[in-house]
Order: structure tokens, then sequence, then C-alpha cells
């Protein structure tokens, strides 16, 4: 998978802006501020319907504009595949897919397959539970696309049934939303699950290549003992729990079971890593748990795009060549940077210097 055109309108600090982009590395050069990082996001974004920077749509759409477009041509399995996101700030986003409109913009889902490594993913292992279950269910929508309504249609019975709950409404008022909680729950929960226990032996090989010392793995911590990677063993379990908690949740006015809940669990050597490992340490397991995710989606036939942002400069050289080794294997990477001279020599990429509002094509 590659993409061969992208073309921006009024997202981020680019009025317009196209491309043309080759197979193999394109590298972005720029200083902070410039950019650069606005062209990797768009393409975040086609792939994920989110950003990994902000919450909501609104920081995306240049300041005066009515909506963002990013357009791309798409090759892969020797079919091009043209699509055009519109993203607007209160409204539903529109997509087109070889210039047919879609009933919803998750259509578009699976159609650019991205593995990302950022700066940011130090939170991965130092921050919250938020941080990590997102990057679960990112991975989980790039695996199976179809993953991303079940994900939606959760995260909204939990909304709802909170409503509720704050309110003390009657037990008949809920047991639909509890219905669907356990429902959607049990096949989030059941897809995670088995999720980690694919990943988790591509992230330690990946870690034991960095040369740590220590062995790392990772788990799912479930808020509820006995869950698994099946759906109808989850069913039981989230029901009874449910009503074991059903007293505490009104007293709360919170749901206290459930996915939204759950954590993924990272491990080095006897410690977890969060709060125990070392900086190199925690650069290492979110090396590995990116890495690990590239490798996993293309042991199982994918070939997703790989997206390196601004990380050269925080890496010493054994973890830079964990990146460079994973770009060999990717059909295509994408690679920003503010200074040129992090980026290791050996590197053979397409370059393009980057300044506010424009970029430049710049020799190989």
């Amino acid at each position: 998978m590659r993409i061969n055109k992208l073309a921006l309108t009024n997202f981020r600090s680019y009025p317009s802006l196209e491309l043309e982009l080759q197979p193999g590395v394109t590298t972005f050069i720029g200083d902070n501020g410039s950019g650069k990082t606005n062209i990797a996001e768009s393409l975040i974004y086609l792939a994920f319907l989110s950003s990994h920077r902000v919450a909501n749509n609104v920081p995306l759409i240049s300041l005066g504009a009515q909506q963002a477009i990013i357009r791309t041509e798409i090759e892969r399995d020797d079919r091009i595949l043209n699509i055009d996101l519109e993203i607007n700030a209160n409204k539903a986003n529109r997509a087109r897919i070889n210039g047919n409109p879609t009933r919803s913009q998750r259509e578009i889902l699976g159609a650019c397959q991205i593995v990302y490594f950022s700066p940011e993913d130090l939170d991965l292992v130092r921050g919250e539970p938020g941080g990590r279950r997102d990057f679960l269910d990112r991975l989980l929508i790039t695996r199976t696309p179809r993953m991303a309504g079940v994900i939606a249609d959760y995260e909204r019975v939990v909304k709802q049934r909170n409503a509720l709950l704050k309110t003390r409404s009657s037990a008949s008022a809920l047991l639909p939303w509890n219905e669907q909680l356990i429902k959607f729950g049990a096949q989030l929960t059941a897809d995670r699950i088995a999720l980690v226990e694919a990943l988790n032996p591509w992230v330690a090989k990946n870690y034991a290549n960095l040369n740590e010392v220590k062995p790392a793995s990772i788990s799912y911590k479930c808020s509820s003992e006995g869950v698994s990677n099946n759906f109808e063993n989850n069913v039981e379990v989230l029901t009874k729990r449910l009503e074991e908690v059903a007293y505490q949740e009104i007293e709360r006015g919170v749901s206290l079971i459930g996915p939204h809940r759950d954590d993924l669990h990272l491990q080095i050597g006897d410690f977890p890593a969060k709060g125990y490992a070392s900086h190199g340490e925690s650069w290492s397991m979110a090396i590995s748990l990116r890495i690990g995710s590239f490798n996993l989606l293309k042991s199982e036939g994918s070939e997703p795009i790989l997206i390196l942002d601004d990380v050269f400069a925080e890496l010493d050289t054994s973890r830079r060549k964990q990146l460079m080794s994973a770009t060999q294997i990717a059909e295509q990477t994408i690679i920003t940077t503010a200074v040129e001279s992090d980026l290791p020599a050996e590197l053979l990429t397409q370059k393009f210097y980057v300044t506010p509002g424009t970029v430049k094509k710049g020799k190989s």
C-alpha cells in the first residue's frame, strides 16, 4: 500500500497543497511549527477519522474556512483508490470513494492503513489508561475496520447510560442500555484481548532486539475477572458483574465495569513499566509497541504505511537502527524531522523542505 498523491485544502496551515509521493522513504524537513507534522496528521486522520493531536475537528480547519478537505490517491493490490474526505467542525464529515459519496465516513476505514510513531508515544508507557486503550482501539480499527462501529456504539451506550445513572433512573429505563453495554462491551473486550495476545510476541521480540537486558511483555488488564477472547464467555461475565455493581453504580452515577475501564498492562522484567521503567526503557517499550504493531499487520497480509513523526532526534543509535529496519520492509514510509542531520546517514529518501505554508521538493 502507498499514497501516490496527497492534496490538502484548508487543512491546518495549508490553504492548498498538492504532493506526489513515491514508494520507499519520503522525508519532510522543516523547523518546528513549519507545518511538516500537519502533513503526517492529515494521513493519520484519513486512516482513523480522528487526529492524534487534538480531540475535535475545529483546529484542523484553517481559520476563516468552513471545511478542510483531504484528497488522496492510494495504490494497493495493483488497484487505484481515490479517497476524498471533507472535514467539518459542526456537522458530520462527508467522504467519497472514486467520486461516489458514501453513506458514512466510516466506509473509508481500511482504505489507508497506517502505523505511526511520535514523541507523544512515551505517554503510552507513562500516561493514563485512556491513551493505551486508544492505542489498542486504533490498531483494532486498522486490523478490522468494522470494529470502528462497535467502538462508537459502545461509547454512545456508556455516555447515555451514565446520564441515566446520574439521574437515578429506574431499572426498567436502564435495562435496554445494560443489554447494549454487555453486547458491545463483550465484543470489544474479546477483540482487544485477541489483539493483545497476537501483539505480545512482536513487542517482546522488538524489545529484545533493542539490546535491553530485561524481557518485555504486554497483557490485557480488565475491570472484570474472567473475561477472555470469547464473546459468549464475556457476555456471561459482564452480565453477572453488572448485577453485582448495580447498587454502587446508582450511588456513584457512573458505569463501573466494561472495556472503558480496562488497561493495557506493560511489563519490563519483574515490574510494570509505568512507574519503574527508565527513560531509555520507556522509549524502547514505545518503539516496540509501534513497530510490533507494524510487524503484526504485515504478518497478517497488510502493507501499512509507516509514519515516523519527529522521533529521530529523541533516540540513540540502537533505537534509530530499530526504526530503520522497519522502513526497509515498509512499502512506504513518511518521516518528519526538524534537523536533517538527525536522519541516519544511510537512509535513502525523497526529501521535501517545509516552510510555513509551502513545501518544496529537494534532492534525494
